[in-house]
């Protein structure tokens, strides 16, 4: 299992954080392949349906397998009893929507990085003072760019991700990085419910590998 430092470090280098949930196994299993086909190596699959674990289970499975460096985290995580089950099923890091005080007492205790969706400076301030370094700014999309300049002198040991309404344009990513974040969360934009129904896997590879290719040129 990775330790807090080596999963925030991973997902910083990437400058991204590919997520998804698909209720089919072998669809989730076929998405995770694509993006470490093309050098992605962590990955948040989003705990939303019944199937999630089972899911996640053969993930973590098929990983250990087949693919050395890759981080899996599990996302949605709203609960200490979620955070427990998947913590056992070898999760690596795990995202919340909000800030759950006793997840994240629990995940730093045990060296994992627990990485809390916050809305406002007092949700940052709350997750900081529990020993949080990573903070996902979520709903990305309603905060922008502008909140993200505002605050980021105001915490300048914390790390930042937002997600939601990133989109996978030179203009969204250069945008967010440019006031401060360090990496962008990427949903339905990278991975959408079409690209997954038809099993365009290519279109997975390739639209990653551009996002890939973005960030590294924005970052110079």
């Amino acid at each position: 299992m990775s330790t807090i430092q080596n999963s925030i470090d991973v997902i910083v280098k990437q400058g991204m954080l590919p997520l998804y949930f698909n209720a089919d196994e072998n669809k989730s299993i076929a998405v995770l392949k694509s993006l470490y086909n093309v050098g992605i190596r962590a990955v948040e699959y989003t705990s939303r349906g019944p199937e999630a674990l089972s899911n996640f289970n053969k993930l973590i499975e098929i990983r250990n397998a087949e693919m050395p460096g890759m981080l899996l985290g599990i996302g949605t995580i709203k609960n200490l009893a979620q955070a427990e089950t998947y913590y056992l099923a070898g999760a690596d890091f795990f995202i919340s929507p909000g800030f759950v005080p006793e997840i994240a007492t629990f995940l730093i205790g045990k060296e994992v990085l627990y990485a809390p969706g916050c809305m406002t400076p007092t949700e940052i301030i709350a997750a900081e003072n529990a020993g949080v370094k990573f903070i996902k700014l979520f709903p990305g999309n309603i905060l922008g760019p502008d909140f993200m300049s505002g605050i980021k002198d105001v915490f300048p040991n914390l790390t930042f991700m937002p997600t939601g309404g990133v989109d996978t344009t030179k203009q969204s990513i250069e945008t967010w990085f440019n006031a401060g974040v360090s990496a962008v969360g990427m949903g339905s934009k990278l991975i959408s419910k079409e690209v997954m129904a038809y099993d365009a896997y290519e279109t997975i590879e390739k639209e990653t590998k551009r996002v890939l290719d973005l960030i590294e040129a924005i970052r110079g």
